[in-house]
């Protein structure tokens, strides 16, 4: 009996409880939709109207729910200017960048040249330094033998000399060889030299 009460309570409990929200939505909303939905489709078949269009029609009269088409072409216009814009910038960059590495390239050959020019020039200096240190000794070696020499001997020697290399030999000697050689030159040639070596 007990368990006969139980199940009488749940039965009461069930039928109590009713019907839920989505069966509520379901009778409510749902069916009545599609039951508006399927006359409206059979009655546009029977007047030959396009839904679609209709539709189309609907849709630009609502503010919120009108074709952006005009906007999105001009904003795919715009960026297709911007894009073509851009690629103009890039090559103008790029033809830049080309002439910057050709003059830099240029500058690199002009710079190793220049580099070389200069090692042959401090060549030749060092070579013309070696030649003139050369010189000078070979020209102090022939001056400590005309000093070495007797005068009477240096004297002849001396005046068959061009005047270039005769005064500077005359002119690097001691005072007291100098003056040997003059005597045993003659009177022309020593007046000369002497009137020669004033002028150096």
């Amino acid at each position: 009996m007990v368990k006969n009460k139980v199940e009488n309570i749940n039965i009461e409990e069930t039928s109590e409880k009713g019907p839920g929200i989505f069966q509520k939505l379901f009778f409510w909303v749902l069916i009545p939709l599609l039951f508006t939905l399927t006359i409206f489709l059979i009655i546009a078949q029977f007047t030959n109207t396009n839904v679609f269009q209709f539709a189309d029609g609907i849709k630009d009269k609502v503010p919120f729910l009108q074709s952006n088409d005009t906007e999105i072409i001009e904003d795919s216009s715009l960026n297709e200017q911007k894009v073509v814009t851009l690629q103009a910038q890039i090559q103008e960059k790029e033809a830049e960048i080309s002439q910057l590495q050709t003059k830099i390239s240029s500058s690199n050959e002009e710079v190793e040249a220049l580099l070389a020019e200069q090692e042959r020039l401090l060549f030749e200096i060092e070579k013309l330094k070696r030649d003139q240190e050369q010189t000078t000794k070979d020209f102090k070696d022939i001056l400590s033998t005309f000093e070495k020499m007797p005068a009477k001997t240096a004297a002849p020697i001396l005046v068959k000399m061009s005047d270039d290399e005769a005064l500077r030999i005359l002119s690097s000697m001691k005072p007291d060889t100098l003056s040997a050689i003059f005597t045993k030159m003659s009177p022309t040639d020593a007046a000369r030299y002497t009137e020669l070596l004033a002028k150096n």
